[in-house]
């Protein structure tokens, strides 16, 4: 996807996705920057577990993209920027939701001012399919109603229309991409997915504890999603300043994917519901459905991996941590 020798920022490098793009970047033979999220641990997140010759071929920063300077020293000289850094665990957003305007508004603020001061040829601005809120028609496309049906939800919507703004107002090639659920190795157990995983494979856990199961989302595979990212910085054909949507274009009930998780791993737990992980009614997110047409007419990129696959993958993944009694939580800055 043209990215040798190519210079690139990636923010929020030390989560999920981030940390599998970057990844990604350094095999295409991109020169990477990865901004992690300062903290005193001496830790820079997922990237601790990339392999020795990948971390040496990244520049890696530890900052804060609500530090407007550092984001401008780091911006500068870069061709393209990933920008994935963000606070994003919903429960977390009803008590704090200052912290996810701050750093999700206001980070991106500081992303894309950098970028226009610098001249950077193209942004990729990380939304997320929760801004449509529960769908009013299925699939959704990008013509869909946004809906802030949570504090992160409304800050994330906050941060799209002002990647539309630079676009429009000041010329900025920022592009807006829409991942939908993502999952794979590497995600906190904020997500449904590692969630249900960790208590099945674990062998502390009785039981397995879920939330609302009547819920429906579209499930796609990580490495799906970072191939979306690096279509959507080097595909000719693409708009600035508009939203693409990137999914699996498949439902699932949450019902369903605990009973194939069940069936994958030979589980024979009890499940069981916790109200402590429902939303409030108002703010729960119904059923997601991607249509990702848009993109894909743009780009070409289209999901590869089955979720049966994909979920094989991640519960090796999964089984290879808790034999070796190491299981990260990375709860709030991940993408």
């Amino acid at each position: 996807m043209r990215y040798v020798g190519a210079r690139a920022l990636v923010t929020g490098a030390d989560g999920f996705i981030g940390s599998h793009l970057t990844e990604a970047l350094v095999q295409g033979g991109a020169d990477v920057t990865a901004l992690a999220l300062y903290n005193s641990f001496d830790s820079f997140g997922w990237l601790d577990d990339l392999s020795d010759e990948i971390r040496a071929k990244i520049k890696l920063v530890r900052g804060d993209v609500r530090d407007s300077a550092l984001v401008d020293r780091i911006v500068e000289g870069q061709d393209i920027v990933f920008h994935l850094a963000a606070l994003i665990a919903i429960p977390y957003s009803y008590a704090a939701p200052q912290a996810y305007v701050e750093t999700n508004i206001l980070g991106t603020l500081n992303v894309l001012e950098a970028a226009r001061r610098h001249g950077t040829r193209r942004v990729i601005h990380t939304s997320t399919s929760e801004v449509y809120g529960t769908a009013l028609t299925m699939p959704i496309d990008e013509t869909h109603p946004l809906q802030g049906q949570s504090p992160y939800s409304a800050s994330k919507i906050g941060a799209d229309m002002m990647a539309e703004a630079f676009a429009r107002s000041f010329g900025v090639p920022v592009v807006i991409l829409r991942p939908f659920n993502t999952y794979g190795p590497r995600q906190s157990e904020r997500a449904i997915v590692p969630a249900l995983l960790r208590q099945i494979l674990d062998a502390r856990c009785t039981s397995v504890m879920v939330g609302d199961t009547t819920t429906v989302r579209d499930l796609t595979f990580v490495n799906d999603t970072v191939r979306a990212f690096m279509a959507a910085g080097s595909a000719n054909e693409i708009e600035y300043g508009g939203a693409y949507n990137a999914g699996s274009q498949r439902s699932i009930k949450v019902a369903e994917l605990v009973d194939i998780a069940m069936e994958l791993t030979s589980c024979k737990k009890p499940v069981r519901r916790d109200g402590a992980r429902l939303r409030p009614p108002n703010s729960e997110v119904r059923a997601l459905l991607a249509n990702a047409r848009h993109f894909q007419q743009a780009t070409g990129w289209e999901p590869r991996i089955p979720l049966r696959e994909g979920l094989q993958h991640t519960i090796a993944w999964w089984q290879a941590r808790l034999s070796g009694g190491v299981v990260r939580r990375h709860k709030d800055l991940v993408t």
